[in-house]
């Protein structure tokens, strides 16, 4: 039986499928494959290694199971051909399977397959960085054929008829600002304004620069999807070249599933080119009863159309990454200081989402007899001591580079290390723990004068390996930590007298510059099978 393996367009995610067994795809942590994405379901989909390459099947994920840009709910898949979950692409590679060995020439090298013969190019239009026609490969042939609809019958009449569909069509994109449906609507105006069967839109994602079919559909509205030749959209990215074929299918060098079994005859395809050059992908349209069915007019149209839609394309991007950014920062500046949550919203990639095993800081200061104390104050004053009191921990927290984990009745629990870390992490956390004492004395002074409650704070810090990660369910999602470091943390907090800061001997070692302490006895604290060795900061 033949063997797979499925690539993430991204880079960091990859599926074998080199054993005959079911491999489930999905954001539950149980599924064979976790993919911690949104717009994946918790059981979204299912592979299998068939006969004929990967059966796939869609388990009725809320976003849909796609291969090539057309939905699918149970289809088979091979070599190149490209799955997404949601909005996660994986690319399909046929690998020897582990018992076969390759095939060997009789000179002892590797067999090799020979070169493929050119593409049966007509026309080729090199385009300039801002997508407008640069110059033209010599003696190539034009033709009057064209498959627009316009209504003009002189050359001035469609001219002037294509200008203003031209600014219809820019119009029209210009007020969709969602990038999937924009692509969308690019592919509705296509089979708008031309004669053709098929349109696909491929774009640029990934460090490799993998052409990934976004959306493609028929005009029989079948669901077929075209694969898009790669020869031919390779070098239509590479070379920035607009690009008109005729009779594919008779060309040895498309003769694969994607050419004669979908009996393509002719096509176009041309580079999206974005600001400054940049490629985002390609526009691909092919026609599968007519030889010569695309002429010169149809090309140049073309051409035109995809600078509008890169535009919009390249600006719905915008849009989505302003929002997406906006979305983040206002969510991270609830648990991070300011500029690092700037810094977190710009380079997401350093937040890994799902969650990762790493050493952290885990940090807990809790306010000594409040409940006691609470029972004789209003519950206005109960907020208003509250607020202030946690308004002034939670910027020394911040000022000195850690992350509020959360509030949890008068406690806080704070971390450094997490998402993301420094090399004097628990240096960090130390001062911000003899801030946050020196920050209490003040307010006490101030409380003490105008006639209010005073409060007195015990602090447990200790440093150990944690499960940290956007963690919670469908409808809430909190960055936390877990593990047994978290428990030490709290438990010796919750040891720590009025006014001390108690130091667990794993942080005390990982400090740099370490205050001046006196060990304890070793305090037996619950859930751990030997006492623990503490110190207490001299103050």
């Amino acid at each position: 039986m033949r063997a797979f393996k499925l690539h993430s367009t991204a880079g960091d995610l990859t599926i074998d499928l080199t054993q005959p067994r079911t491999v489930v795809v999905g954001r539950a942590v149980t599924s064979d494959m976790p993919i911690y994405d949104p717009t994946v379901s918790r059981r979204h989909a299912e592979l299998t290694l068939s006969d004929g390459g990967v059966r796939v099947q869609d388990l009725g994920s809320s976003n849909g199971t796609f291969v090539n840009g057309t939905k699918v709910s149970d289809t088979v898949v091979g070599d190149g051909d490209v799955v997404t979950f949601g909005k996660v692409a994986f690319k399909v590679q046929e690998v020897t399977p582990p018992t076969a060995r390759p095939p060997v020439s009789t000179d002892g090298g590797f067999a090799q397959r020979p070169p493929p013969p050119e593409a049966t190019i007509v026309r080729q239009v090199a385009l300039e960085e801002s997508g407008e026609i640069k110059q033209e490969g010599a003696g190539q042939r034009r033709s009057s054929a064209s498959q627009l609809k316009l209504e003009g019958e002189s050359l001035d009449e469609r001219q002037a008829e294509k200008l203003s569909l031209l600014l219809d069509i820019s119009k029209e994109l210009s007020k969709q600002q969602d990038v999937d449906r924009l692509l969308e609507k690019v592919v509705d105006v296509t089979f708008e304004v031309m004669e053709v069967d098929r349109v696909s839109i491929l774009m640029l994602e990934g460090a490799e620069h993998d052409l990934v079919p976004r959306i493609s559909k028929n005009r029989l509205g079948d669901g077929g999807g075209a694969r898009v030749p790669q020869s031919i959209a390779r070098r239509a990215v590479d070379e920035r070249l607009a690009i008109l074929t005729d009779n594919a299918a008779a060309d040895d060098r498309f003769k694969g599933k994607s050419i004669v079994m979908q009996s393509v005859r002719s096509a176009m395809c041309t580079p999206l080119m974005g600001s400054g050059g940049t490629v985002l992908g390609i526009i691909y349209v092919d026609n599968m009863t007519a030889t010569n069915s695309f002429g010169d007019e149809d090309l140049e149209f073309l051409i035109a159309f995809s600078g509008i839609a890169a535009v919009a394309i390249e600006n719905s991007q915008l849009v989505e990454r302003i929002r997406r950014e906006a979305v983040v920062l206002s969510n991270f500046q609830r648990y991070f200081a300011p500029d690092l949550a700037e810094q977190i919203a710009n380079e997401l990639e350093q937040v890994q989402l799902g969650g990762t095993k790493r050493p952290v800081v885990v940090f807990f200061s809790d306010i000594r007899g409040f409940t006691s104390m609470s029972e004789n104050m209003t519950p206005d004053e109960i907020a208003t001591l509250l607020t202030e009191y946690f308004t002034e921990m939670v910027e020394v927290v911040f000022e000195h580079g850690g992350t509020l984990d959360k509030f949890m009745g008068d406690a806080i629990m704070a971390l450094w290390g997490a998402p993301i870390a420094h090399d004097d992490d628990a240096d960090r956390a130390m001062r911000a723990a003899l801030q946050q004492q020196e920050t209490l004395t003040r307010l006490n002074e101030k409380w003490a004068k105008d006639g209010r409650t005073q409060v007195e704070i015990g602090i447990g810090i200790n440093f150990g390996e944690v499960f940290a990660g956007n963690i919670g369910s469908d409808r809430r999602l909190e960055y936390t930590v877990i593990g047994d470091a978290v428990n030490t943390a709290s438990r010796l907090c919750s040891k720590a007298a009025a006014g001390e800061i108690l130091l667990s001997e794993p942080f005390y070692k990982a400090l740099k510059h370490p205050p001046e302490v006196e060990p304890l006895e070793p305090l037996d604290l619950k859930g751990k099978a030997r006492a623990v060795p503490v110190y207490r900061v001299k103050r």
